[in-house]
């Protein structure tokens, strides 16, 4: 994630933060700030940076310190490589308040320019072993069903159902079944364009 996505994601997350600590839903502060629903959302969730005049309405309507807001804006370090998500850890995406029974989980946003993507379904019997390869681009996969040893590296990473990986192709990796049962992943290659 870059230095600037990553400030895009980091204050969607802590204006959102914010708003629930004060109990206001994006409806009412859709209301306060005269923006919409739908942008609040994209702001909250690091899918847009808001507009200047944006940002001081959000402010206004939740009584921050524009001085203060930014203060523990942590330093990102650069990417050391993959970036593992547990399951457990998806952030929830809030979309309209009147949606029932749609759960959205935030695993990864992340902006690939000049990229093709192509999406494979890995079905891992067990047992299933082979030598480490290198690839091109990168690599995201999610486990849908199972757990998997994966071998990135020197890295060895246990992933189990709901779990993903984001990671540079490069280096070298290999996933393994040491289970009795199936594992199945969605797997997605992002490949650089020239």
């Amino acid at each position: 994630m870059g230095q600037t996505e990553f400030i895009v994601t980091w204050v969607g997350s802590k204006i959102k933060e914010i708003r629930k600590d004060n109990k206001l839903t994006l409806t009412e502060m859709s209301q306060q700030t005269g923006i919409s629903i739908a942008m609040l959302s994209k702001i909250e969730n690091g899918r847009v940076f808001p507009t200047w005049h944006s940002l001081l309405q959000i402010f206004n309507a939740l009584n921050l310190n524009l001085n203060t807001f930014f203060n523990d804006l942590p330093t990102k370090s650069e990417f050391s490589g993959y970036l593992l998500f547990k399951g457990e850890e998806y952030k929830p995406i809030e979309k309209e308040d009147e949606a029932k029974g749609f759960d959205y989980r935030l695993v990864m946003n992340r902006t690939m320019e000049k990229s093709a993507m192509e999406i494979s379904v890995l079905t891992l019997s067990p047992g299933a072993t082979r030598e480490t390869v290198s690839t091109e681009g990168y690599q995201f996969l999610f486990v849908m069903k199972g757990s998997v040893v994966y071998h990135l590296g020197d890295k060895t990473l246990e992933l189990k159902e709901k779990d993903s990986l984001f990671f540079d192709g490069r280096i070298a990796h290999v996933p393994n079944n040491n289970t009795e049962e199936e594992a199945f992943l969605l797997v997605m290659y992002f490949l650089k364009i020239e």
